[in-house]
């Protein structure tokens, strides 16, 4: 998993049937920018928790989904010790 802000929203009215109904946003990551797939409503500037890779696509448990990242949790707030 990873931490991560919303940065904008991606439009795609022509996609995989099994993708319909689902939200495209864009993610900056530390590194890099991707695009993730949100079901719980997070929107632009929000601080969020993305998973990665063959985790994403099990969203939907009776289907195999072509998606490489989605948002997992909206976050309220971190409590880091430094070290």
């Amino acid at each position: 998993m990873r931490l991560g802000t919303i940065t904008g929203n991606v439009w795609a009215t022509r996609k995989e049937d099994g993708l319909t109904g689902l939200k495209f946003l864009f993610v900056q990551l530390e590194d890099t920018r991707i695009i993730a797939v949100d079901r719980i409503g997070s929107g632009i500037g929000d601080r969020v928790i993305v998973t990665m890779g063959s985790a994403a696509r099990l969203i939907e448990v009776d289907k195999d989904l072509p998606i490489d990242a989605v948002v997992i949790g909206i976050v309220d707030s971190i409590d880091e010790e430094s070290r």
